[in-house]
């Protein structure tokens, strides 16, 4: 009987075991459902993915990102990378106990990382890399047993390395890159013979490699510590680990000689040393391993040659990169046997002797670059001469053998190279002959220099087929005839320097039609006839130099019209007449030079309004009158010259007169001032009886107020009469009839856009000629006062980046202005219509033209204007998609002080989406207004997104977005058809755009305060576009051969921003990349 009752126990025993059991398990589900649900509280989700479906309803299990173990029903893993999410985690994140995998990659997480991870204790992979974390990384992270990959990269973790990491003994991968660790590398971090890879590059980190860092490493196969602070020699014992594939440990300050023991690791596929003060030699060994991919120890103190049999065993090898060494002797022409090399860097050393022509046979060769070295060329036969052995490299992208005495011609077969070869730069080669004709078959050619050789006959006309050409330097030849037009073919060039030939004739006018050029140098030639006045079209150019010629006639007044120059150079002609007084408002000028000149009459005191002139030489002409008072604010001025004239009166004593010597005013017989000037004191007389002091002053004052009213009579006429401006339309009158009738009666058809103010009409007039027509409501009280605000402002704004106003209309009864018709339309038109489009160059020229306006506006008016509606459909595009800035019908003027001025318009005005804060809530204006609304312009340039785009609400708006994918995710953001990822220059263009959001948030700063100014702006963005075009057109950031497309006149505020964008908490990405781009071919 008590047998039976226990048979029939069990069963009801087996079944409260099954239910405690289950309920078990709920009660485990449910933990990590709450430690979701906290995490989920702590985070904001711009797409709201996870608030749509981390729901209770639902299991666990079935959530995004979330995995479930096969066995039990808990949560082991959880993957939440790549969806912009942001905010913090939370110590719930610990309840996850059955947690093997954990990634939340490429987020904006913050904050600290909580101590209670330590309790998953089942974590393999922990990977919580470009995010936004900071504080020190928590030492209780060593507690995790089976962690086998730790990736902690491209946050903002400060301290030490923590020492309880390498308690793990299971842990095969640490990356802790790209984050801002100090202290010195204990050797006990090192001690886990499981480590496969290990990455501390990016960092802070100091001291010495530790000596026995290598003997308990049997395992690892990559090893980082590349820009770090590190010291010392590198330690031997790194031939212990035989299974190590790549080493990288560029710039640091590692000393000493390359370990020999690097010959023996067979399996090693990338070594990079670049950057350091490595001595002695590269050890022979190394050229030996077979498996040997890229060799990179550029920039060191490197010293022997290279082994003979060089290249015999390297069958992998695509980058050699030994420039900037002091390395000798021959290029081995067994080089050639490693057939796969696609960049071969020796430049800045000693070889010497022929360069091989086998280097012919490299058929995968992208970059060749022997730069600054002393090698030539078979001489006898041109056939024979590396030039043409280079014909079989098809795949030739960049040629750079400058500064070598190469001693040979050009051959014919130089048209031969590979057709996608974008930079020839062989300057300083002792090159002779002619320049051939077949150059044209180089249609790629970005770069081309050939200056400081004996390159003679004339510049070919070929050259009009290098349409894509930015470079061009054939200065320092002797290059003879005259400039052709085929010159003025390409759409891009940057740079133009003929200087130092011996070119005649005149200059070219199409020269001014190349909008693009920054740099222009004609100088130490035989140019005769004037200065052409189409050189005023050149509103972007930086540098122009017409020095040593034989120019002739008056410096023309479309100088004024080089609003960005920072060099002119025209001394040494024989410029006539008087210097003008209208030209000189150039506000980036540094450098001027008029010496050697027959120029006459007074200096100018407008020379007073070039604020940034460092260098000021008006020597050697027939200059009378006083030197102007004025020049004393001139801050930045360090050298002055004005002797052999014929000036007089007192030499000006303050500002930087107080550092010029006697040889400034040589040979002006009648200037008197201080002894140390060794000229004679000047004399003082009274006013009463003073005849000659009176007369003087009546001869010299009264001229010059005659010329400045005179001056600025016709600027007023020039620039705003009542009804016209525009000198081909002076004396052309419109009644309304004329208005009428070239736009068909004001119909639809002719309709361009209606706004808040108005309707803009396309109009053909009588001769032909296009204009647009703004027609104001004249019934409107509003409308009126902006329509005589937009005429006040266009009437008092001279810019080629501002619509210019031909003519207006003030009836009772109809008011209209008649400006410039664009015929490009708006940038907002290319911006949102299918089948336009534009590239990152182009939108960044339209912006650069923007600025440029806006800063004008800002700084170079009589008065402060500020614009106050700036969103792209008011930035208009002429036919050479140059920008325009338009619509000023809410513009507002500011006196001296930036108070407002009570005639402007009072009421809110403004498009939603682009207007400041402080003057939506508070109503304030000033000039960080535009450029709040310049930083929005900015953001939707290269997103392609509105401000008021549907996906922005509640806290997601444009600049939060763009806030979250700097530093790393970029691509996210910018409008598709700017980068693809197998584009050549992907990488350059991602630096160009981050580099672009970050001064778009500077300018949107919630703090007026905060904001840059215009100025600042345009010399950021100028900046800007001169990096990306050098990361483009040139190989190593270090060592650019483009230095060319540097104006050398970085200005002041460009320091702070260089230094702001190095110092960024993340550093760019760009660091890590290798030098050199090359396409594989696999």
């Amino acid at each position: 009987m008590k047998g039976t009752c226990f048979l029939n126990f069990i069963p009801t025993f087996l079944f409260l075991v099954s239910m405690a059991y289950s309920a078990m398990e709920v009660t485990n589900v449910t933990a990590d459902q709450t430690a979701l649900l906290a995490l989920k509280a702590h985070l904001t989700d711009p797409h709201n993915i996870l608030p749509n479906n981390w729901s209770t309803t639902a299991s666990v299990c079935s959530w995004i990102g979330v995995t479930c173990g096969a066995q039990r029903d808990r949560v082991s893993g959880l993957n939440l990378s790549h969806m912009s999410l942001s905010g913090y985690i939370p110590s719930e994140i610990g309840n996850l106990s059955f947690l093997s995998f954990l990634s939340i990659r490429n987020n904006n997480f913050q904050g600290s990382l909580p101590n209670e991870l330590a309790r998953l204790l089942h974590l393999e992979y922990l990977d919580f890399g470009f995010n936004s974390f900071t504080g020190d990384i928590p030492p209780s992270l060593g507690s995790l047993p089976k962690l086998k990959s730790l990736l902690l990269e491209a946050n903002f973790f400060l301290g030490n390395l923590p020492l309880s990491l390498w308690n793990i003994s299971s842990l095969q991968t640490i990356n802790i890159s790209y984050n801002q660790l100090h202290g010195f590398m204990p050797s006990s971090i090192f001690s886990r013979s499981s480590l496969y890879t290990i990455d501390l590059s990016f960092n802070h980190l100091s001291g010495e490699i530790p000596a026995d860092i290598f003997n308990h490493l049997p395992e690892l196969r990559g090893i980082y510590f590349s820009r770090n602070r590190l010291s010392g020699s590198i330690p031997r014992t790194i031939g212990n680990c035989t299974l190590i594939e790549e080493i990288n440990f560029s710039e640091n300050n590692l000393t000493g000689v390359l370990p020999p023991e690097l010959g023996g690791l067979s399996n090693l596929k990338t070594l990079r040393m670049d950057d350091n003060a490595l001595i002695g030699n590269v050890p022979s060994a190394l050229f030996n391993i077979s498996a040997i991919e890229v060799i990179g120890m550029y920039t060191n103190l490197l010293s022997g040659s290279l082994p003979p049999t060089m290249g015999l065993f390297m069958p992998n090898l695509r980058e050699l990169r030994l420039g900037g060494n002091e390395l000798e002797g021959t290029i081995p022409s067994s080089i050639s046997n490693a057939s796969t090399l696609a960049v071969v860097d020796l430049s800045n050393n000693s070889f010497t002797g022929l360069i091989p022509g086998t280097i012919g046979n490299l058929r995968q060769l992208q970059v060749l670059n022997l730069a600054n070295n002393h090698l030539t060329s078979e001489s006898s036969t041109p056939q024979l001469s590396i030039l043409s052995a280079l014909g079989n490299c098809k795949n030739l992208r960049r040629i750079y053998f400058s500064v070598n005495p190469l001693n040979t011609t050009l051959p014919i077969s130089f048209g031969n190279l590979s057709s996608s070869l974008e930079q020839f730069w062989a300057d300083d080669c002792n090159l002779k002959g002619n320049i051939p004709n077949t150059i044209g078959n180089l249609s790629s050619l970005i770069a081309l220099s050939l200056a400081n050789n004996e390159l003679a006959s004339v510049v070919p006309t070929t050259t009009e087929r290098l349409t894509n050409l930015q470079l061009l330097d054939l200065q320092g030849n002797q290059l003879e005839g005259n400039i052709t037009d085929n010159l003025c073919h390409s759409d891009s060039l940057f740079d133009l320097s003929l200087g130092g030939n011996k070119l005649s004739g005149s200059i070219p006018e199409c020269l001014g039609n190349l909008t693009t050029l920054r740099h222009l140098n004609l100088s130490s030639n035989n140019f005769t006839s004037t200065i052409p006045l189409s050189l005023g079209n050149l509103a972007g150019i930086l540098v122009l130099n017409l020095s040593s010629n034989f120019l002739s006639g008056s410096l023309p007044l479309v100088f004024r019209q080089l609003m960005v120059a920072e060099e002119i150079d025209l001394s040494r002609n024989q410029l006539s007449g008087q210097i003008p007084n209208s030209t000189w408002d150039l506000k980036n000028l540094a450098y001027l030079s008029l010496a050697t000149n027959r120029l006459q009459g007074p200096i100018p005191g407008s020379l007073s309004f070039a604020v940034s002139l460092e260098f000021l030489d008006l020597s050697h002409n027939s200059l009378s009158g006083l030197i102007p008072k004025s020049l004393e604010t001139l801050l930045h001025l360090k050298y002055f010259n004005v002797s052999f004239n014929v000036l007089q009166g007192e030499i000006p004593s303050e500002g930087p007169f107080r550092n010029f010597s006697a040889q400034s005013y040589m040979m002006n017989n009648e200037l008197c001032g201080a002894p140390r000037l060794q000229v004679p004191p000047c004399k003082t007389y009274a006013l009463r009886g003073s005849t000659v002091t009176l007369v003087f002053l009546l001869e010299l004052i009264l001229p010059l107020i005659a010329a400045t009213m005179a001056a600025l009579f016709i600027f007023i006429w020039l620039r705003c009469p009542n009804k016209n401006v525009r000198p081909n339309l002076v004396n052309t009158r419109f009644t309304y009839r004329d208005l009428e009738q070239a736009t068909d009666g004001f119909g639809e058809g002719n309709l361009l856009g209606r706004g808040s103010f108005g309707s803009v009409y396309k109009g053909t007039l009588s001769d032909g000629k296009i204009v647009a027509i703004k027609v104001f409501d004249a019934e409107n009280e509003v409308c009126c006062r902006s329509f005589e605000v937009e005429r006040e402002v266009m009437c008092n704004a001279c810019h080629p980046n501002i619509i210019t106003i031909f003519c207006s209309s003030n009836a009772v009864n109809f008011k209209a202005l008649v400006i410039e018709y664009m015929v490009n339309g708006s940038l907002d038109k290319w911006l949102y219509t299918h089948n336009y489009s534009l590239d990152i160059l182009q939108r960044l020229d339209i912006m650069i033209n923007t600025a440029s306006a806006l800063e004008y506006l800002h700084s170079g008016c009589s008065r402060i204007i500020i614009h106050g509606d700036l969103k792209p459909s008011n930035i208009l595009l002429d036919e050479d998609m140059i920008s325009r800035l338009s619509d000023f019908s809410i513009s507002q003027f500011l006196k001296p002080d930036g108070q407002q001025n009570s005639s402007g318009p009072s009421l809110f005005l403004g498009t939603i989406g682009y207007v400041a804060p402080e003057y939506g809530i508070h109503g304030m204006v000033s000039t960080k207004k535009d450029v709040f609304s310049f930083g929005i312009l900015l953001m939707e340039t290269f997103t392609g997104k509105k401000p008021t785009d549907e996906m922005f609400g509640g806290e997601m708006s444009l600049i939060s977005w763009i806030m979250e994918t700097l530093p790393g995710e970029i691509e996210r953001v910018v409008d598709p058809c700017l980068l693809r990822n197998e584009e050549e220059y992907f990488h350059a263009k991602t630096t160009c755009l981050s580099d672009i959001m970050r001064l778009a948030l500077m300018c949107t700063s919630e703090s007026p305060v905060e904001r840059l100014n215009m100025k600042e702006v345009v010399d950021t963005l100028d900046e800007i576009k001169r990096l990306f075009l050098r990361n483009i057109s040139g190989d190593n950031p270090g060592e650019s051969n483009l230095e060319e497309l540097d104006p050398n006149r970085i200005r002041n505020n460009m320091k702070k921003f260089v230094k702001w964008r190095r110092e960024t908490l993340l550093p760019n990405l760009e660091w890590r990349l290798p030098d050199y781009q090359y396409e594989t071919n696999s």
